[in-house]
C-alpha cells in the first residue's frame, strides 16, 4: 500500500512521535509511507527510516490562503495517487477533505484528542474510518457527532516496546544524567511532557514540596520541551519552585532524546493533566519501563492508569491526595507493569489494527466501483 499520512508538523508531541513510529513500521512491512507536514525537526527520522516527507503549510489556520494550498495538496495527492489518506489533525484534514473531493481516494481519520465540539472539529468525523486513540475519546466523538457506529475504530497508540525495554538502556546517558542531576540514592518522581498549562506542573511542583518532609531522599524531574509562547507559564513554575526554597531538589531539564532511561531512572512518573487527554503516551511508557504512574483520573489514561494495578489516579488540582499517592507508589513494589503494556498497548499491536482499517476500506471502496 502506498499510505499518506497528513499532520501540522514534525516537531515535538505525541502524534509526531506516534507519526514517526508508524512510518517506521510500515516501510518495515513494506508499504510505502509518505508523510505530508510543514516540516520540523523529526523530519529526518521519517526519512532515514526509508520514508518520504513532503513539506505542504497544512498547519496554518489562515482561511484566506486555505483554497490556495487546498489546491497545491489537490496536486500533490494527483501525483501521488496514494491508496490511503490518514489525516491527524483539524487543518490537515480540512485541507485534504477538500483536496480528495474531486479525487475520491479512501480517507482516514484519528482523532487524537478532546476537540472543541463545533464544526470546525467535525471535520475530524468525515473520514471514511474515523479511528479514536481511546475509549473515552470515542465516547465524546460518539456524545457530540452524529456519526455511524460501523465509521468508528478504538486503536490505542503503540508504544514501541524495543524503544521503551530495560534491557535496552544507555548506561553512559543513565550515568551523566544521574551526576548532573545528582539522583544517587534518591528517589525520583518525574513528569515527561511539554511544559504547557494543560500539564498542571503546579500543582505537581506544589504536591512534591509538601512531601519533601516526609521523603528528604525525593527529587522530582519535569522532563519537557518550552514552546516560545509557554515561556511566561514556564516562568511561573520557576518562581513557585524558587519561592518554595525546592530548586535543590526539583528540577527542569529541558527536552530529552533519552527518556527511556530517565523512566528507568524513576520510582514513580506522575501525569497530572488538569484536563483529560486523549490516551497518555507518557504513562504507557512508563509502565512498558515496569514504571508505576500516578494520574488525573479521566480521559484515555483510565484506559492506562488501573487502581492500585498499574499505579494509583487522583482528582485533578488535589496537591494533598496527589502526594499521599506518590508516597504510596514509591514506597511498595510493583509487578506485571511491562506485560501489561504489552497485551494492550504495543505498537506492533496498533499497526495491525490500522493496516487493517485501511484493507478493510479498501475493500469496501472497490466493492462500490
Amino acid at each position: 500500500m502506498r499510505i499518506v499520512q497528513l499532520l501540522p508538523e514534525l516537531n515535538e508531541g505525541g502524534v509526531e512521535r506516534g507519526v514517526v513510529d508508524f512510518n517506521r513500521e510500515l516501510v518495515q512491512r513494506g508499504h510505502q509511507s509518505l508523510v505530508i507536514s510543514a516540516g520540523g525537526k523529526l523530519v529526518p527520522l521519517i526519512e532515514s527510516a526509508g520514508g518520504r516527507h513532503l513539506v505542504c503549510e497544512v498547519a496554518s489556520k489562515n482561511a484566506f490562503s486555505a483554497w490556495p494550498r487546498v489546491l497545491q495538496l489537490r496536486r500533490v495527492l494527483r501525483e501521488l495517487q496514494p491508496d490511503i489518506i490518514h489525516a491527524r489533525s483539524r487543518v490537515p484534514a480540512w485541507l485534504s477533505w477538500l483536496a480528495n473531493r474531486p479525487l475520491g481516494l479512501p480517507f482516514v481519520t484519528t482523532v487524537h484528542g478532546f476537540n472543541s465540539v463545533n464544526a470546525y472539529s467535525k471535520v475530524m468525523t468525515y473520514g471514511d474510518r474515523v479511528i479514536c486513540v481511546s475509549g473515552a475519546i470515542r465516547e465524546h466523538v460518539r456524545k457530540h457527532y452524529n456519526i455511524p457506529e460501523e465509521k468508528l475504530r478504538v486503536i490505542p497508540r503503540g508504544i514501541d516496546l524495543e524503544q521503551f525495554n530495560p534491557e535496552h538502556l544507555d548506561p553512559a546517558f543513565i550515568a551523566d544524567f544521574r551526576q548532573r542531576y545528582q539522583l544517587e540514592g534518591r528517589c525520583v518522581i518525574s513528569s515527561v511532557g511539554r511544559v504547557t498549562q494543560l500539564k498542571d506542573y503546579e500543582t505537581l511542583i506544589a504536591a512534591l514540596v509538601q512531601l519533601k518532609p516526609q521523603m528528604p531522599e525525593l527529587t522530582g524531574l519535569i522532563v519537557g520541551g518550552v514552546r516560545e509562547d509557554k515561556q511566561d507559564y514556564f516562568a511561573r513554575l520557576q518562581a513557585q519552585v524558587r519561592e518554595a526554597g525546592a530548586e535543590d531538589y526539583i528540577h527542569f531539564t529541558g527536552s530529552q532524546s533519552k527518556v527511556a532511561e530517565i523512566y528507568a531512572l524513576s520510582q514513580v512518573v506522575v501525569c497530572s493533566s488538569k484536563k483529560p487527554e486523549s490516551f497518555g503516551r507518557a504513562a504507557a511508557e512508563a509502565l512498558a519501563m515496569n514504571v508505576p504512574v500516578v494520574a488525573t483520573g479521566h480521559g484515555g489514561i483510565l484506559d492506562i492508569v488501573r487502581e492500585d494495578q498499574t499505579g494509583y489516579l487522583f482528582n485533578p488540582g488535589d496537591v494533598t491526595t496527589l502526594a499521599a499517592r506518590l508516597q504510596q507508589a514509591a514506597g511498595r513494589s510493583w509487578s506485571g507493569l511491562r506485560p501489561f503494556v504489552v497485551e494492550n498497548f504495543s505498537l506492533e499491536q496498533m499497526v495491525e489494527k490500522t493496516l487493517a482499517v485501511y484493507a478493510e476500506l479498501m475493500a469496501s471502496q472497490e466493492g462500490k466501483g
